[in-house]
């Protein structure tokens, strides 16, 4: 009985080694189909990380070889491919999606939602003012600076006309226009013959006099014209109102918001495809921006003090007062929802436009973070025309700057003034490279400080708008989920009674299919 006994004990003991074993094999399988479906998921974003990294490394590494004109050309067109692919499905998926959500939402929660995320614009492009300003005292940038001759200013524009200019686009006059061109005051010179004033009730041309020479003065003649650049807002506003129209007509307008349903989906799955050649676009692009630069290390020393002052400002508003805005509002931790739009964000980093990343940002939205279509389609082109916090942070601290190094000291009144101009001059910046540049030359032109130092700034150009950039897509996906969290009870329309209708529909007429 014992050898009976100890020979079950010791075939009990086999046996729970090898369920031991194998459950070990099984978590070690587990673990490695973990690790592949993972890798499988985020490959896209590792290559692109990977790809700045290389962008940086081949950059610096090829700027030591004084690269031509010509190389420098062919090592960004692959770069320049990838944007212009992603720049051609932008308005076909704007005109699509905004048209889909506007329907599925009636005006009372459109308004809701527009409210919202335009309290969301002002209250984050005010604070990047803001932070601007503070830092601004902190580390006092170009107060030793030598000023430094630049080109002349050749930009008239003032306030009024900016703000004309975006009242204009609201309200398009042709929307086919509207997606290639927008309107813009244009300037001109004209020289004419002045006047002297011989009475009180005619005028004479000094030329008559023979005494006299002819005197010649330059007049500024202000029109308005077209520039190059789809007219983003003035879309948004005429897409609305086709969309508002259709959702009022019901299941007679039900054909003509299926196109648009289908379209939307169409266009995304194709931007799903191009986005697979993001890692080659960036590093292509971050290369041939470090390559043309020739003295980085003389630009950023003599310069230093501003950047410095631009990118913590930077640091500090994507690292803690968006988290913080984020937190208080939803409840979530904002530095998991950062690294689920890592991906949007690099290539904002790379093409320097957040209009760019608007795929990207939909897909983060809606696929990983589970934000209504409706929603996000909503706000986020609508961000993307109005909402710059991060240029609104460096245009404020650049005016500072330049007033500083231009021998113009600035009162506080006068700050204030560039602040509050700033923060409302950002709802008009259009989401292109570089496009701070002509906000800022406005701002300085209406405090009168000299405007031609601004060409310092073009020296550090191709980092300031990058990571600008990064901060405006953080925002916008920022402002989604916000968003959303405020009209979570279900904004409007829902999808759940066209459902129900289709299944009463079916039990209607499954007997006839019995029968047949």
């Amino acid at each position: 009985m014992q050898e009976l006994s100890q020979q079950t004990t010791d075939g009990s003991i086999e046996e729970n080694t090898m369920e031991m074993e194998r459950a070990i094999e099984n978590r070690g399988c587990c673990l490695v189909r973990k690790f592949r479906k993972s890798l499988r998921r985020h490959l896209l974003f590792i290559l692109t990380l990977s790809a700045v990294i290389v962008g940086f490394t081949l950059g610096f590494l090829l700027r030591l070889a004084e690269p031509s004109a010509d190389a420098l050309l062919w090592l960004g067109m692959p770069g320049e491919l990838f944007l212009r692919l992603l720049k051609m499905m932008i308005i076909p998926l704007l005109v699509c999606s905004v048209i889909h959500s506007t329907a599925s939402l009636d005006p009372k929660s459109n308004g809701k939602i527009s409210i919202v995320a335009f309290a969301y614009i002002m209250l984050t492009n005010i604070l990047g003012c803001l932070i601007a300003i503070a830092l601004f005292y902190v580390i006092k940038p170009g107060s030793e600076s030598p000023l430094v001759e630049g080109k002349t200013n050749v930009y008239e524009a003032v306030p009024q006309d900016i703000f004309a200019d975006l009242l204009r686009n609201i309200i398009p006059d042709n929307m086919v226009e509207a997606t290639f061109r927008q309107t813009q005051t244009k300037y001109s010179h004209e020289m004419v013959e002045q006047f002297q004033l011989v009475d009180n009730s005619t005028r004479k041309n000094i030329s008559s006099n023979q005494n006299s020479t002819i005197q010649m003065v330059q007049k500024l003649v202000k029109s308005v014209g077209k520039t190059d650049g789809p007219n983003i807002l003035g879309l948004i506003v005429a897409c609305m109102f086709l969309g508002t129209a259709a959702g009022k007509m019901g299941k007679k307008a039900k054909p003509f918001l299926d196109f648009f349903a289908v379209s939307t989906e169409v266009v995304l799955q194709v931007l799903r495809w191009f986005l697979w050649m993001t890692p080659v676009g960036i590093s292509s692009l971050i290369a041939a921006s470090i390559a043309g630069t020739r003295d980085v290390t003389g630009t950023f020393s003599s310069l230093g003090l501003f950047v410095l002052t631009v990118t913590l400002g930077i640091v500090l508003h994507q690292a803690l007062f968006l988290p913080l805005i984020f937190f208080l509002t939803t409840r979530r931790n904002p530095y998991t929802y950062f690294l689920s739009i890592g991906r949007a964000w690099l290539i904002g980093f790379a093409a320097t436009s957040t209009a760019v990343a608007i795929p990207e940002m939909l897909n983060a939205c809606e696929n990983k973070n589970h934000i209504d279509k409706r929603v996000s389609r909503f706000v986020i082109p609508f961000c993307v025309t109005l909402n710059a916090d991060g240029s609104a942070l460096f245009i404020t601290a650049a005016a500072m700057f330049i007033a500083n190094i231009s021998g113009h000291p600035l009162t506080f009144g006068e700050v204030a003034i560039i602040g509050l101009l700033t923060a409302i001059a950002s709802l008009a910046l259009p989401s292109v490279p570089s496009s701070s540049i002509v906000t800022l030359i406005m701002v300085l032109s209406s405090m009168n400080v000299p405007v031609h130092a601004v060409s310092l700034l073009f020296a550090v150009e191709w980092f300031l708008d990058r990571i600008r950039t990064t901060s405006n897509v953080l925002s916008h996906t920022h402002c989604a989920a916000i968003t959303h969290h405020f009209n979570r009870q279900g904004p409007g329309k829902t999808e759940e009674p066209v459902m129900i209708e289709e299944e009463v529909e079916l039990i209607v007429h499954s007997p006839d299919a019995y029968n047949s």
